[in-house]
């Protein structure tokens, strides 16, 4: 069985207007815009809860938000490609649009993911992995929001990290 990714990117290339609608989708609600429901509902479950059909609407409007056709590199986790846009651009305040989406609740989630992803433009996004995530996003334990962290973190220190620690 393909993946959720893999199965757009099917539909996609049938019907380019697949992208339009979804990215159209993200100005509503994650679930209730009634032209996107012919793409995401085939592959949901009747026991899909209401989070997971949300999670899957919200990850496939920002597939399509961000989908370009040729994006060079390979796919990384929101938090190294965000470090990685960090040292790029030399931006000082998209750490705290990242703390920000890592305290985000679900009515906040869609929001200021949208926003992060606008930012990510020119990166390669793994949004498997995204989908994954977002699955546990409301994990007591916040494991989700603490791997993007580490993924941020480590990334963004990685070369300051290394110099010190050599003699």
């Amino acid at each position: 069985m393909s993946t959720f990714i893999e199965y757009l990117e099917g539909l996609n290339k049938g019907d380019t207007k697949v992208r339009a609608v979804l990215r159209r989708s993200l100005s509503f609600e994650p679930g209730v815009y009634p032209a996107a429901f012919p793409y995401v509902e085939p592959y949901l479950k009747d026991e899909d809860g209401a989070w997971r059909r949300k999670t899957y609407y919200l990850v496939a409007g920002l597939w399509a938000q961000h989908w370009r056709e040729r994006l060079n590199g390979e796919q990384k986790p929101i938090g190294m490609a965000l470090a990685d846009y960090v040292k790029a651009s030399g931006s000082q305040s998209v750490e705290q649009r990242f703390i920000a989406l890592l305290d985000a609740d679900e009515d906040q989630l869609s929001y200021r993911l949208r926003q992060i992803i606008a930012l990510l433009k020119e990166q390669k996004i793994d949004f498997e992995k995204l989908l994954k995530n977002l699955l546990t996003w409301n994990n007591e334990n916040k494991w989700t929001q603490r791997n993007w962290a580490q993924d941020f973190y480590r990334s963004l220190n990685k070369e300051t990290t290394h110099e010190e620690t050599q003699p």
